[in-house]
């Protein structure tokens, strides 16, 4: 799936209408040209993998603000002087000063010619209106002069004048291809040549070094030059160069303006671009001074309809900062000051914000218009595998309820938002493939339309595995459970009514050989959207059927202890539970668990007592009770609660953050011999970043310190198999599953440090677990029974390898240490 932005948002140098060397009769607004593209962000994920990644997309030049369609015809000025409009008659001292002092003079922000794309490269921006309105002019494509900038052809022609003289546009030829071998600016203010390609007015022109170009387009250059408003005068010239190229110079002076003591940010989003009629040269100075009025009004009208800005406050202090150190508004400043607010829209995310026009400039007040990219309408498509546009399954509201805030009409277009709506949207794990596009609106000058297209996965599936099962051996090896391969056959039918209900079921088999021996069944239904997927509370009904079978690791043998023979325990039963989320990590889930315990030996036969070796080669059978009735089979039902609380997040891969996790099962009376209990079970677990890191892909992920603690007790009528048990990759390690012993209260405290290398982490940990005495009062006592401690500490190294622990752990009760290779994570 793919998440467009436009990649060069109007980001244009400041400019303004032609203008005299007076500053009484410089034209009210100004066409701007801009610098570089910004990249637009793209985000993919297909097939539930997201990739982010960034391409740039050309723009267009861009007519003045107010002007529907860029204008096509070629300049017909040679002249290195700009010009006002109103070339027949002056403004009268009076109305000229009226002006000054009250016009709401500004000036345009537009688009300029990037350089064009590499050969085969490029790619549209989404959509325009054919050349109409504002976001027309970001996504249209290049002009002419842009497009040959660099110079497709590789073919020029020498000057063919003598070397090292200057030459004016107008006495080069219009039927030869000049090749431009350097381009100079030389600011006559200051006397001297602009030093460095950093200073925007490189960024105004559209020629390039080494770049072909005619006579018609240079000319064309040097009209645009004159029209931006960056300069009171601008000249090109050419100096011949030895070789048959030129040497361009472009000397100027820089347009000012009267100091400013106020900044205003504005947004102008949906807002009609403000569109300067020409003064009409017949005009009595009485109507030119109620022409300046008016123009005022209508600004100030302009501006009170407006909206305030998102810039933040420190931001246009830094701002007026600028102005006050700076003295004159100059085209230098007001760039800068564009550049430092388009910096912020989007280091924040808003991709389709564009300053587009400083008002108020001779005033001392500059107020900067802004248009953020305020979203009008939110579109929804279902395609084929095609890409054709389709009737979905699914439901509308079960997509929109998924999109953040930000991402719907009223508010601008973030990037971050649309990012947010990806990872949300694929969570409901229906589509194959999502696309998230902002694109302009033809119809609303300013506005974005945000289109999610979106290809659903097939309703219903079905797969067959095979797999061999492997359990821990001694000290941690994977050992085969059995030679014999097992398999499972698994189903679901998804997305039932469109309300993303669903049915899973699965039936495995440990030995596919004879599958009656060891049948094992799941078969779940989900229930979203409980209360009404137009509710916002976010509650999730469940209900399932299983049946299962797994290795107890309480009926294991201490340091010492000779195989202890295995018990198995056979759960079947039936399980309903409702889940809340308050977040997308954060939820309670509350509800009712109904199973019959059966506990079996390795020829599958009911077990009622564990069983140890004795020295003379036997069985002792007058092992711990295996259930709580004493027959071997237990049947119960209780009720059962979760309440989670974690804000984890990633930082280049690693967690960080808090996780807290509460569990609690109550007995509810009903069952063999009516087992009344309190289960209960407290995990805290911090991911302390010790170091602060730049985040983004390919950097480094921060050194971690994980800490970790876990409480667990029961009161009432304990079977042995659900007594706490300590030891393991997931309680102490070091030591095998169960091999401390078999408790009603359990504590256990761990430390680790997690240090980043190439690809990967390296760890150091401590852990400790203890039954707080408690051992003895599992009926049987089968700690004491298989001789095992009650207690351990151990410390070691590890290393992750993929989805693999490496571990070197010591066993601090006997002082041996050994080699671990575990599966998934310790917390």
């Amino acid at each position: 799936m793919a998440l467009y932005a436009p990649a060069q948002l109007l980001s244009a140098p400041i400019g303004g209408a032609a203008s005299l060397s007076g500053r009484r009769r410089r034209r009210h607004s100004a066409q701007t040209r801009g610098p570089k593209p910004y990249p637009s962000p793209t985000v993919n994920a297909r097939n539930h993998e997201t990739l982010i990644s960034f391409s740039s997309v050309p723009s267009s030049v861009s007519a003045q603000a107010g002007d529907s369609k860029p204008d096509p015809s070629p300049p017909s000025l040679e002249t290195r002087r700009a010009k006002p409009r109103n070339r027949k008659t002056l403004i009268s001292a009076a109305a000229a000063a009226t002006a000054a002092a009250t016009g709401a003079f500004f000036l345009n922000l537009g688009s300029p010619p990037p350089p064009p794309p590499p050969p085969g490269g490029g790619g549209g921006g989404g959509g325009g209106g054919g050349g109409e309105g504002f976001w027309s002019r970001i996504f249209s494509p290049l002009m002419a002069n842009a497009r040959d900038e660099e110079g497709g052809s590789a073919e020029w022609d020498s000057h063919g004048l003598p070397a090292n003289i200057v030459v004016q546009l107008n006495k080069l030829s219009g039927l030869k291809r000049y090749k431009i071998s350097e381009i100079l600016f030389f600011d006559r203010r200051r006397g001297s040549l602009v030093a460095g390609t950093e200073d925007s007015f490189f960024e105004m022109v559209s020629l390039r070094p080494n770049g072909v170009y005619t006579k018609a387009q240079l000319q064309k250059e040097l009209e645009t030059l004159a029209s931006c408003g960056m300069f009171e005068k601008v000249d090109l010239e050419g100096k011949t160069k030895p070789d048959g190229t030129l040497a361009l110079t472009v000397s100027f002076t820089e347009s000012t303006w009267q100091s400013a003591d106020a900044f205003r940010c504005i947004n102008v989003g949906l807002m009609q671009q403000t569109k300067q009629m020409d003064l009409d040269p017949d005009m009595t100075d009485r109507e030119k001074l109620e022409y300046f009025r008016s123009q005022e009004r209508d600004y100030r009208r302009r501006i009170e309809r407006s909206r305030p800005c998102l810039l933040p406050v420190p931001v246009q202090r830094e701002v007026m900062q600028m102005l006050r150190e700076q003295g004159k508004v100059s085209a230098r400043l007001l760039q800068r000051i564009r550049d430092r607010v388009q910096k912020w829209y989007h280091d924040e995310g808003y991709a389709c914000a564009q300053v587009v026009n400083f008002g108020n400039l001779n005033t001392r007040e500059v107020v900067c218009e802004v248009v953020e990219g305020d979203i009008t309408q939110l579109v929804i498509q279902f395609q084929d595998k095609l890409g054709n546009v389709v009737e979905g399954n699914t439901q509308l509201p079960v997509i929109r309820r998924e999109l953040p805030k930000q991402l719907r009409p009223g508010h601008v277009f973030n990037i971050e938002a649309g990012k947010q709506a990806l990872r949300n949207i694929n969570s409901l794990a229906l589509f194959s493939n999502i696309e998230v596009n902002p694109r302009p609106d033809e119809k609303s000058e300013g506005g974005i339309i945000v289109e999610i297209k979106l290809k659903e996965l097939e309703q219903k599936s079905a797969e067959v595995s095979t797999e061999w099962s492997i359990v821990p051996g001694r000290n941690g090896r994977p050992t085969l459970a059995s030679i014999q391969p097992g398999g499972t056959v698994s189903f679901e039918h998804r997305n039932i009514k469109g309300l993303n209900r669903s049915i899973l079921g699965s039936v495995t088999s440990s030995n596919l050989l004879n599958p009656q021996d060891d049948l094992s069944f799941k078969l779940d239904y989900v229930h979203p959207y409980l209360d009404g997927v137009y509710n916002p509370r976010n509650r999730t009904f469940r209900a399932s059927c299983f049946n299962s079978r797994k290795l107890s690791p309480v009926f294991t043998g201490g340091p010492g202890v000779d195989e202890v023979p295995p018990v198995w325990i056979d759960r079947v039963g039936f399980k309903t539970n409702i889940t809340e989320s308050f977040t997308r990590q954060s939820k309670f889930t509350y509800g009712l668990v109904m199973e019959e315990i059966i506990t079996r030996d390795e020829t599958s036969s009911i077990c009622t007592h564990g069983s140890r070796a004795l020295p003379s080669g036997g069985l002792s059978m007058d092992g711990p009770p295996t259930t709580l009735s004493g027959t071997g089979t237990d049947r119960m039902a209780f009720a059962q609660a979760n309440i989670t609380r974690d804000n984890t997040k990633f930082v280049n891969g690693t967690v960080v953050g808090e996780r807290d996790v509460f569990q609690l099962d109550q007995g509810l009376g009903i069952g063999s011999n009516f087992p009344f209990f309190n289960r209960h079970q407290l995990t805290l677990t911090r991911f302390i970043q010790l170091k602060k890191v730049e985040e983004g892909a390919n950097k480094p992920p921060p050194p971690v310190l994980v800490l970790h603690g876990h409480y667990g007790g029961c009161v009432g009528d304990l079977p042995s198999y659900d007594a706490f048990t300590l030891g393991g990759p997931y309680s102490v390690r070091g030591y095998n599953m169960g091999e401390l012993g078999a408790c009603r209260n359990i504590l256990e405290l761990a430390g680790e440090l997690r240090i980043p290398v190439r690809n990967t982490h390296v760890y150091l940990f401590a852990e400790h677990g203890t039954d707080l005495g408690s051992s003895k009062d599992v009926k049987g006592n089968p700690t004491e029974f298989f001789r095992r401690a009650g207690q351990g500490s151990s410390y070691g190294v590890g290393a992750k390898l993929g989805l693999v622990r490496a571990e070197y752990a010591v066993d601090h009760n006997s002082g041996t240490g050994a080699v671990f290779f575990r599966f998934g994570e310790r917390f």
